[in-house]
């Protein structure tokens, strides 16, 4: 196994920088897309189903070969690897940018998705083995868990601009700058981690159970909120998942070579930080979701300003990360400082319960930056734990994971709470009648019920972090020459 070099990159900030602009551009486009999509079905005339498959046939290629992304930069190398991803999602983007009909779109799309499984772990891979100091690792970390939770507020609101003030295809075709100054930077400064004894070839039968089983999972989300949890298509991709997903597993616990070493999920403490990101991830979505209808369908904010009404959220999420995470992470322990951050964003998520159709924006900017402190601080040591302490060669496959837990958390959150709400707000209807107020009033107790549910998903977060995760706090005094690389039970700096 090989050692992490005792002489750092030098230039290793700038490569960060680097890594993580190319970085915010996966976490935009999403953002941007939602917004841009009205304006895209009405310019290239495609149903509300078509529009959908926009959504989804990103989330499908990226949910699915998250993985398979995260294995292969392993094997590539991750420089090279993260090239490759920019090159395609820069393709990819201007492709959907001259699109002429919804085929061309979604195969764009789709594209974007391929390259963006690629993309993302690779780049938490590199971060993970070029900061192997205690300090500058949590520095680095803060610096990503900031533009990772920020990135989707940004889309939101560079997404109303370009959309209001250029056209729709600038949702795509601004990808394209962003890509050259990540693949200048991936040439000029970023620096790969060698390793030994890498897989010359990869787990086929694992890759394609793993890729199927998370696609039939995400895409069986997506159909729940759509058809409902008890249509057939749903159950009928439910089921399949487990069996998919089932059998990748048993494979990978009997191969020499798997694709998902089992040791990357049973350590304690990266187990421990993929589950508390994934419930995590579906409280925020869900406050991300109904904060968007509240501020647009009953509030009546325009596309812009709804955007500017979630800037509390990222700055916010971005101090957490930056400053709060960062510098508490040298004083406690990854799981208290992971379970302290989730209880806070709880209390901020359980201020939006008291949401009423005439609310002032205040009470939501008071829970936007309570929210984004929590999430921000506790996001920061939770993608840290769940890359360390592996050995270099898996660096990307755990890294992957972290994105795994991230996109199926997203696909939960958003079906789950999405339903919780439309039954609640139809409950409140069919026994108030109708009207503009009744309907407005209707929508907010729908919200409302499914924020008491992602609270609840907050304090799980808080609870796994605090009963999982046993590592002790990092040693900000120790060297990198110091650092660990090889799998150990103890923990993880």
């Amino acid at each position: 196994m090989a050692a992490t070099p005792l002489h750092p990159n030098p230039r290793r900030w700038a490569a960060l920088a680097f890594i993580s602009i190319a970085q915010l551009m996966v976490f935009l486009d999403s953002a941007i897309m939602n917004i841009a999509l009205p304006s895209a079905q009405q310019a290239l005339h495609f149903s509300d189903g078509g529009r959908q498959w926009v959504i989804t046939a990103y989330g499908l290629a990226f949910g699915g070969l998250l993985i398979l992304g995260g294995r292969l930069g392993d094997l590539l190398g991750r420089k090279r690897a993260f090239t490759i991803g920019l090159i395609g999602f820069a393709a990819a983007s201007a492709l959907g940018g001259a699109a002429g009909n919804l085929g061309v779109l979604l195969v764009a799309r789709a594209g974007q998705g391929v390259f963006g499984a690629l993309l993302a772990p690779v780049a938490l891979a590199l971060i993970s083995l070029t900061f192997t100091d205690a300090r500058e690792r949590a520095k680095a970390f803060g610096i990503y868990g900031a533009i990772a939770t920020a990135g989707g507020v940004l889309g939101l609101l560079l997404g109303g601009l370009l959309t209001e003030y250029l056209n729709w295809r600038w949702s795509m075709l601004v990808n394209i700058p962003i890509a050259v100054i990540g693949i200048i930077g991936a040439i000029t400064v970023v620096q790969d981690i060698p390793t030994e004894g890498k897989r010359a070839r990869i787990d086929i039968p694992g890759a394609i159970l793993a890729t199927l089983g998370l696609v039939a999972l995400v895409f069986g989300f997506s159909e729940a909120e759509s058809r409902g949890w008890g249509s057939g298509l749903t159950i009928t991709l439910f089921v399949a998942a487990v069996v998919l997903l089932l059998a990748f597993l048993i494979t990978q616990g009997k191969i020499k070579s798997p694709l998902l070493p089992l040791h990357v999920l049973t350590e304690r403490n990266r187990a421990g930080a993929y589950l508390s990101v994934a419930f995590g991830v579906m409280s925020m979505f869900g406050m991300f979701l109904f904060l968007s209808y509240y501020l647009q369908l009953v509030k009546g904010y325009s596309p812009v300003l709804t955007g500017a009404a979630f800037v509390p959220l990222g700055a916010a999420q971005a101090f957490g990360s930056m400053v709060l995470g960062t510098r508490l992470s040298g004083r406690m322990r990854p799981g208290l400082l992971m379970g302290g951050g989730y209880l806070v964003s709880a209390i901020g998520v359980l201020l939006l319960v008291a949401l009423q159709a005439d609310s002032s924006y205040g009470l939501l900017a008071v829970a936007e930056v309570i929210t984004g402190l929590g999430i921000g601080t506790a996001f920061m040591p939770a993608m840290s734990l769940g890359t360390h302490g592996v050995a270099p060669q898996d660096a990307g496959i755990a890294s992957a994971m972290v994105g795994t837990s991230q996109q199926v958390g997203g696909s939960v959150g958003t079906a789950l709470l999405n339903t919780i709400a439309a039954s609640s707000t139809t409950a409140y209807l069919a026994t108030r009648g109708h009207g503009r107020a009744v309907t407005d009033v209707a929508l907010v107790h729908g919200f409302t019920t499914a924020y008491w549910w992602a609270f609840g998903f907050l304090l799980l977060s808080a609870l796994i972090s605090l009963v999982a995760v046993n590592a002790p706090r990092p040693d900000h005094s120790a060297s990198s020459a110091g650092a660990a690389t090889t799998e150990k039970p103890v923990p993880v700096h």
